[in-house]
């Protein structure tokens, strides 16, 4: 075969088996969601080779006992032949048969060889320093236990121990930059940034991932005469994963084209917070994944702290608080070791913040769960790869401290016609999600009933997107109501005070107990002229006290 054909053979079986990992990841997290396909012939034998292969990743014993089950095939082969050998002098066309079931046979076996053999190749070629390399065996061993520890010994930088258990892990990974280091001034924004009392409840471990001892040293006396009274205090850890853990980085397979000083930065990276997730996993309640050029908005811990009360009850994987690659990215602490073994074993494929989307879907959260404003802002300027320029920035980042809405519990109705799927509580979420609806006549309505009266300080509504500006209540108003009553299979208020209209398609009014003189069981938005227009409600914001 031409050498580009096996190339491109080779390539897509590489994608076939990222897709079998990924397939094999998902069964060993959530065997309830997830069911192993294996050929329905011999299904219990077959199972038994499968789970052995894939558990200890010993392709050659694998493909020993594979070609036993072949060499069984053959034998009764072999029988049906010696029945057909006494009929060959009855027949002429009894022999052809014969003749023909031998060709058949030996076409099966040498492209069956042909296929064994590719795949031996193929796992060596993608999987080389998984299962050839000394020194990584011990990094691989225990992926059948993906809820346990890494065995890395860590060398502690900068540290005391730990007196107690946080309910936030900052979590920084760090290598020398040929231009530019930000890891100190990120360092001094989470601190600066928090107050005293939330600094009770953070931990920061930052993972100086660099071989380069040199450049650790310096770095190390940078971050103890800065933060003393941090790492004093335990609020501070500097750790080191040594070399000796890490796979060789050399060789690797080129995906998307990169080159390979590309591939090597990549992928190891995608093992620097691999061992740094690792080392964090029962530290506190909750993980966030910072970057080390980041800089913090105020108060960012309690806004975090508020946004997981509101989502009290509710499943979710991660929850991101700025839309920048591995930025602002929170995790329960239990979820760690997982994440930790999933870059581990997919570390050559693919960056980590493509690999952190496979991850939250393979644990079942669909959709991406982004708050904004966002709470991180990227603020460097060279990259770490190579020192060229990165100039991303996430615009919808506030600095100064924000006011996550409290927004009660309540039920949403509107009489708009819906499109698809952008119903009504889409609005009253703090995600980046909203309302959509046809063209609003006079009179329709989008009504919050709470499901118990609040005192409201603050009301905001915001209509439209930057990409559809139009889509704005053009003509509406917004009315406060009171004495709920059950009406026709629904809750309705009796009485409704009108608060304010509407300007270029937004609400937004302060101190609202001191305008109205009960507590509060609706809100009305009241479309006072037929629009043409399409509407948006993009977000809906009730403080309370």
């Amino acid at each position: 075969m031409h050498k580009a054909a096996l190339d491109l053979s080779f390539q897509t079986r590489a994608a076939e088996n990222v897709r079998a990992r990924l397939t094999l990841y998902s069964t060993l997290t959530h065997p309830e969601n997830t069911t192993l396909i294996l050929p329905e012939k011999d299904y219990q034998q077959n199972l038994k080779l499968y789970q052995h292969f894939l558990y200890r990743t010993d392709y050659d014993s694998f493909f020993l006992k594979y070609r036993m089950l072949k060499f069984y095939q053959m034998k009764h082969i072999f029988e049906i032949l010696d029945k057909m050998r006494c009929l060959r002098k009855r027949s002429t066309v009894s022999f052809l048969g014969v003749l023909v079931i031998f060709l058949l046979f030996m076409n099966l076996y040498i492209e069956d060889s042909y296929v064994l053999e590719g795949d031996k190749q193929l796992i060596r070629e993608t999987s080389t320093h998984q299962l050839n390399s000394e020194r990584y065996v011990h990094t691989f061993k225990d992926l059948s236990n993906f809820s346990g520890a890494i065995n890395v010994t860590y060398r502690y930088l900068a540290a005391t121990p730990l007196q107690r258990k946080r309910f936030l892990t900052i979590g920084l990974s760090s290598v020398k930059r040929k231009k530019g280091n930000y890891l100190l001034e990120t360092i001094k924004s989470i601190f600066e940034q928090s107050s005293y009392e939330e600094l009770k409840e953070i931990s920061v471990v930052v993972h100086l991932a660099d071989f380069n001892s040199s450049w650790r040293e310096v770095i190390v006396q940078d971050i103890t005469q800065k933060f003393a009274h941090h790492i004093i205090a335990g609020r501070l850890v500097v750790i080191h994963a040594p070399e000796e853990y890490y796979p060789i980085l050399d060789g690797l397979k080129r995906n998307y084209n990169d080159p390979e000083d590309r591939v090597r930065f990549r992928s190891k990276q995608n093992v620097d917070y691999a061992f740094l997730l690792n080392f964090c996993a029962n530290t506190s309640d909750y993980y966030v994944m910072l970057e080390d050029d980041v800089r913090c908005s105020k108060n960012f811990l309690t806004a975090i702290k508020k946004v997981i009360t509101s989502l009290e009850g509710t499943y979710w994987v991660t929850l991101e608080f700025s839309k920048l690659g591995y930025i602002g990215k929170l995790y329960h602490s239990h979820d760690l070791p997982r994440l930790a073994h999933f870059l581990l074993m997919f570390y050559q494929e693919m960056p980590c913040d493509w690999l952190l989307t496979h991850f939250r879907g393979l644990l079942a959260q669909k959709n991406v769960i982004r708050f904004k404003p966002s709470l991180f802002q990227h603020m460097g300027y060279y990259s770490s790869y190579k020192g060229t320029e990165n100039k991303l920035k996430d615009d919808d980042f506030e600095e100064e401290s924000f006011d996550i809405p409290d927004n009660p519990p309540a039920n949403l109705y509107t009489n708009m016609n819906v499109f698809e799927n952008y119903e009504a509580s889409k609005a009253y979420s703090s995600v980046d999600e909203y309302f959509w609806g046809k063209p609003p006549s006079a009179g329709d309505v989008f009504v919050i009933i709470f499901e118990n009266p609040i005192l409201i300080k603050k009301i905001k509504v915001s209509t439209g997107t930057e990409d559809r500006q139009n889509d704005i209540l053009h003509h509406g108003a917004l009315d406060v109501g009171e004495n709920v009553i059950d009406f026709k299979q629904s809750r309705q208020c009796v009485t409704y005070l009108r608060l304010g209209e509407f300007k270029n398609g937004n609400f937004e009014m302060s101190e609202v107990n001191q305008k109205i003189p009960f507590d509060i069981h609706c809100i009305r938005i009241y479309v006072t002229k037929t629009q043409k227009e399409w509407l948006i409600i993009r977000s809906i914001s009730i403080w309370t006290f």
